[in-house]
C-alpha cells in the first residue's frame, strides 16, 4: 500500500504550490490610481484589499486572480475630495462597497514580464481589463508590479455634470504593487 501512495503524495506536492492560494502581504502591497483633473494628476490609493493569487512562473497559464478592494478605503489628497469620491454620482461606495478584478487567463510575455486578462468590476459594472505587470523577487516575497489604464466613464465613475472630460480626464491609471509569500 505504501509503494503506491507515493506517487500520489508526490504528485500532489509538485502540484501544490500552482493550486493553493495566496493572499497579498498587505504591509508590502499597494493599489493606487492617478487621474488628472483640469490637466493636472491627481494620486489616490485605495488601503483595504484582499484577494487569492495563485502563481507559479514556471506555468503562468495555471495562475488566477481574484482582487476586491473596498471602496470606502479609497483616499485622496483632501479629505473633501476623499468624500466626494465616494458619494453617488463618483464610486457610489454605499451602493457598490468593492470593487474586483478575475483573471481569466494570465500568460507570459518573457523576461520576467507577463499579462493578466480578466473582469475588472466597478459601480456594478463589468468590463474586460488587461494587466501587464513584471514579477520579481524580493527576498522572501515574490513582488508583481503593474499598471493598466481604464475609462472612468465605461464604469459610471462622474454621473451627471461631472461626465465631462475636460474637468476630470476620462483616462485613469490603476497602479498595483502586490507581494506574495514565495
Amino acid at each position: 500500500m505504501r509503494r503506491t501512495l507515493l506517487p500520489l503524495v508526490v504528485a500532489v506536492a509538485l502540484v501544490a504550490p500552482l493550486t493553493q492560494a495566496q493572499a497579498p502581504v498587505s504591509n508590502k502591497s499597494r493599489i493606487g490610481f492617478v487621474f488628472k483633473q483640469f490637466n493636472v494628476p491627481v494620486e489616490g490609493q485605495f488601503s483595504a484589499f484582499k484577494g487569492d493569487i495563485t502563481f507559479d512562473p514556471a506555468r503562468p497559464e495555471a495562475g488566477h486572480v481574484d482582487l476586491t478592494l473596498d471602496i470606502n478605503s479609497l483616499h485622496l489628497p483632501s479629505k473633501e475630495a476623499t468624500g466626494e469620491a465616494r458619494k453617488k454620482e463618483w464610486f457610489n461606495a454605499a451602493g457598490f462597497p468593492t470593487a474586483r478584478f478575475v483573471s481569466t487567463q494570465i500568460k507570459s510575455l518573457g523576461g520576467g514580464r507577463y499579462q493578466a486578462d480578466g473582469k475588472l468590476t466597478i459601480k456594478g459594472i463589468t468590463r474586460d481589463a488587461s494587466a501587464p505587470l513584471t514579477l520579481r523577487e524580493e527576498g522572501p516575497l515574490r513582488i508583481a508590479d503593474g499598471a493598466l489604464t481604464i475609462r472612468r466613464l465605461d464604469f459610471n465613475i462622474g454621473e451627471g455634470s461631472w461626465r465631462d472630460t475636460d474637468t476630470v480626464a476620462n483616462d485613469v491609471q490603476i497602479k498595483f504593487r502586490v507581494a506574495l509569500p514565495k
